[in-house]
């Protein structure tokens, strides 16, 4: 794994460590071959690469790459993060931190000569993640639905609420619209709770179109993640919408989760905005 420095390779890292990947980071490039010689693992690694390594350089992590795809020992995949210069120059102004390529100069300065430096090795990424509008919690969530493995060798199935007004979810396989459900943000009572809690889910309940729509919804994704799973498929991302992310798509995620996981499946649930709020909450109160 590698990209320019500030575009979230720290968090994409204890993402693929939350998963079971042995993570090793920094590794230095002479050293990767020792690793590959040493004893069988049963579980899968991944190495962070990035220009402060002391023996970096382009032309040798391309040889690298060259050398274990061969290997027969070795699965190879690059992943390459990715971010805009601007973005990249945002963050580094907001932690104060020194670009690694910097030393004298400016950030932007660095972030132009690192960028440069790494693009023979981007156009060679197997996955590009642009992390450019995402949040921690955004990413870790991409690499989950890229790398995680369901247990007993099942698709790993991901199933996430949000607000149309932020616009689709990256990587969605599947998308339902629920913003013809009742909406409980016109009940005062409801309006500051979210989909989670049970007076929330009981007003969209007593909707007469939700349990005709959970039905056919639930038995939609039943026939067809056995067909995913059949073709191979390791994860597959189903996204439910609403207005504003907080009340009808986290109720019917939740659901929805729910049903999935009693018929066996290995799933994992998120809601994008009130993680969003939460952030932004805590951000708030560090402040």
């Amino acid at each position: 794994m590698t990209g320019p420095s500030g575009a979230g390779r720290s968090t994409a890292i204890h993402a693929l460590e939350d998963i079971g990947y042995e993570v090793i980071d920094n590794l230095p490039l002479s050293l990767i071959a020792h690793l590959i010689d040493g004893p069988t693992l049963d579980h899968p690694i991944a190495l962070g690469i990035d220009v402060r390594n002391r023996d970096f350089s382009a032309t040798a992590l391309i040889e690298l790459i060259d050398t274990l795809t061969r290997d027969p020992r070795v699965g190879l995949e690059l992943l390459y993060l990715d971010c805009a210069p601007d973005t990249l120059i945002n963050r580094y102004s907001q932690t104060k931190r020194r670009h690694p390529l910097a030393t004298g100069e400016t950030p932007a300065e660095g972030i132009s000569r690192e960028i440069d430096l790494l693009q023979p090795i981007r156009v060679r990424a197997d996955h590009l993640i642009d992390t450019t509008e995402m949040s921690p919690h955004d990413l870790k969530a991409e690499i989950h639905s890229w790398f995680r493995k369901g247990s007993d060798g099942l698709m790993a199935v991901s199933v996430q609420s949000f607000s149309y007004k932020r616009g689709l979810p990256r990587g969605l396989d599947m998308v339902f619209d629920c913003r013809f459900l009742r909406n409980p943000y016109w009940d005062p009572a409801l309006r500051q709770k979210d989909g989670r809690d049970d007076e929330v889910a009981a007003h969209i309940i007593e909707d007469p179109r939700f349990v005709e729509f959970i039905d056919r919804v639930a038995g939609l994704l039943l026939m067809l993640l056995p067909a995913h799973l059949a073709e191979g498929k390791a994860h597959l991302s189903i996204g439910f919408g609403c207005t504003g992310g907080q009340h009808r798509s986290v109720a019917v995620a939740e659901k929805l989760s729910k049903v999935l996981a009693e018929a066996g499946w290995a799933v994992s649930k998120r809601h994008r905005e009130l993680e969003r709020q939460a952030t932004n909450a805590l951000a708030a109160k560090s402040g």
